[in-house]
């Protein structure tokens, strides 16, 4: 794997992390580097199209967090739990992804597996490079916007300012990053699997001809759990006392996992309750979903169908009731 190749993947890692669906949801998954990966509620199945077109496979049983620890089950920490272990499965499933994207067919003679360290370090990269533009940037922006302007004095002003430059850096990078080819064919794939999953959740048998037929943008998505993050940040941002810059900095950095667990109770709750304020406020994620969630071809519908199949092929082998129409 060449260093260009390696810069590639860092930039593809933090927009390949699907939302991961609550205790009720049957269905879920993300697209990954050429495939998509699918998960029922105690398996998972990742599809890849190899350079030669064919399609290659890797599945494993999945053990929920509640199942593990009773404390993964209460209000909040199941969030922390339950995206934990849907980034601990992405990036898994982004390695194997990876590695069978780069295989050059039946004359390879060297595997071109990806290497743990390899994948560490691009994991490492991600976060920095994560915190840095959506954490320093906009609360040093805010900062210097303060000094000449007196109306962000105020706690609550300076949270919404320094919320609404985030979000706003957020799509704007999403803007630039769909203009590069690599990252349109992962965002093909993950409208693909947003159709199969609606397929799924239709009754209709799954094929490629019926999966095509639905949206690929779903309320369950990656991106929509992203801007909700952003807008319960602001909130929980303006009550902290915090009037230093390094301290307001540090507070971002480590409430993310307290972020992240309430961002999942809110859409938990929205999900249930269509008609409150925070299923409104869940809305723009949809709208997000044209950008990062594109019209997949056939051949990118059928991978996702393959990963559906291997999750609910080893979904009903260990005795689940879920099955394809």
């Amino acid at each position: 794997m060449k260093v260009g190749e390696h810069i590639r993947l860092a930039a593809r890692l933090p927009f390949l992390a699907g939302l991961a669906t609550s205790e009720e949801t049957l269905i879920g998954g993300q697209a990954v580097v050429e495939g998509v990966m699918m998960r029922a509620p105690h398996s998972y199945c990742v599809a890849v199209r190899k350079p030669d077109g064919s399609i290659v496979t890797d599945s494993s049983p999945v053990v929920k967090p509640s199942e593990r620890n009773r404390l993964w089950g209460l209000p909040v920490f199941r969030g922390m739990a339950t995206l934990g272990q849907a980034m601990y499965l992405g990036i898994r499933a982004l390695r194997f992804s990876a590695s069978a994207a780069l295989e050059e067919g039946p004359g390879q003679t060297k595997s071109r597996e990806i290497p743990g360290w390899v994948m560490a370090a691009n994991l490492a990269f991600s976060f920095g490079f994560f915190v840095f533009l959506y954490k320093f940037v906009p609360l040093w922006l805010t900062t210097r916007l303060k000094a000449s302007l007196p109306a962000l004095e105020g706690r609550v002003a300076f949270n919404l300012t320094d919320g609404l430059l985030r979000i706003a850096i957020f799509v704007a990078f999403l803007v630039l990053i769909s203009r590069w080819r690599d990252i349109r064919r992962v965002f093909e794939y993950h409208g693909a699997e947003h159709k199969v999953v609606f397929n799924f959740e239709s009754g209709l048998p799954v094929t490629v001809e019926n999966a095509q037929r639905f949206s690929p943008y779903h309320p369950r998505c990656g991106t929509s759990f992203l801007l909700v993050v952003m807008l319960v940040a602001i909130a929980v941002y303006a009550i902290l006392p915090f009037e230093s810059f390094l301290m307001k900095f540090a507070s971002r950095v480590l409430l993310l996992p307290l972020i992240a667990g309430l961002s999942y109770e809110a859409i938990r709750y929205s999900a249930r309750r269509r008609e409150s304020l925070l299923a409104v406020l869940t809305a723009p994620g949809l709208w997000l979903q044209r950008i990062t969630a594109l019209p997949p071809s056939n051949e990118q519908t059928e991978v996702a169908i393959c990963a559906l199949e291997g999750a609910m092929a080893l979904e009903a082998a260990q005795g689940g009731r879920l099955a394809l129409a």
